[in-house]
């Protein structure tokens, strides 16, 4: 009986060792963050949560717990986990944007817009917000509206870089080719290493039918930095214009395994036999 009383004695203290409080599970995480360890980060969080559910902190805890899924690729959990934490902070602005941006990746632009909406009452001179609410009016071709949001960012900070990319692709979308040739030439004029730039200055070229200079745009962002699925898509559409079709299809393929659209990618394909 004594032995026993012994080894549940130490069994307890040695549980107690391990126990581990609230606030130190939650600095545990940002540990495992620094390590970039997701998938201990997100346990550590759950754990805290676990341990004392009814904390009005947990708000905080479930916004860093979708922004890791997200990191992760579980987007859907991401998702329920930034709308959890929206449970207790119906208007605070960093999830709302954090949930919105998350919607108009997963491609459902009208609770990301109402999202932004929402967002957008709460601190009306938001730039990210504006911004991104105007790409949104530019996808439902809301080009007035658009337009709007990218002018009243620029009213606040007449210097800003996205109202300007904002307003390239809005006269873009336009049919504006030149307007917007010329807004990409002064943004790269003045951020010359900003790739993407160089992107969106290409595909304007390419509705011009400027294929040259597109390619030349291309070429310098394959040769100076990583290229995304989309400049892949772009390049291949180009050398569909120049009756390369063999290697148009070969760029287009690639795209697909970087996990661009598969119905885009199938009509491209069927345009390169």
């Amino acid at each position: 009986m004594r032995l026993l009383l012994i080894f549940i004695t130490f069994i307890l203290a040695t549980t107690n060792c391990f126990a581990q409080s609230y606030e130190e599970l939650i600095e545990k995480s940002y540990d495992f963050l620094d390590k970039k360890d997701l998938v201990s980060a997100e346990e550590s969080l759950r754990a805290a949560m676990r341990l004392e559910p009814g904390n009005p902190m947990n708000y905080a805890l479930l916004t860093n717990l979708g922004s890791i899924q997200r990191r992760q690729g579980k987007l859907q959990d991401a998702l329920l986990s930034y709308t959890a934490a929206l449970s207790g902070r119906p208007n605070n602005p960093t999830i709302l944007e954090n949930r919105a941006s998350l919607y108009s990746e997963l491609g459902e632009t009208e609770k990301a817009l109402n999202d932004y909406d929402a967002l957008l009452i709460v601190e009306p001179t938001n730039e990210e917000a504006l911004y991104c609410r105007g790409l949104i009016y530019i996808q439902k071709k809301n080009y007035i509206w658009a337009e709007q949001d990218f002018d009243k960012i620029l009213e606040m900070n007449e210097k800003s870089v996205r109202a300007r990319l904002g307003h390239a692709i809005l006269e873009k979308m336009r049919g504006n080719y030149e307007e917007s040739e010329r807004i990409f030439n002064y943004l790269i004029s003045q951020m010359p290493r900003d790739w993407l730039l160089y992107e969106g200055r290409a595909d304007v070229y390419f509705m011009m039918g400027k294929n040259a200079r597109a390619m030349a745009d291309i070429n310098k962002v394959f040769i100076e930095s990583t290229p995304s699925a989309s400049l892949y898509v772009l390049r291949g559409k180009v050398k569909l214009a120049q009756y390369e079709k063999e290697s148009a299809a070969k760029d287009f393929l690639k795209a697909q395994e970087m996990g661009y659209d598969q119905t885009i990618i199938d009509e491209l394909i069927k345009m390169t036999k």
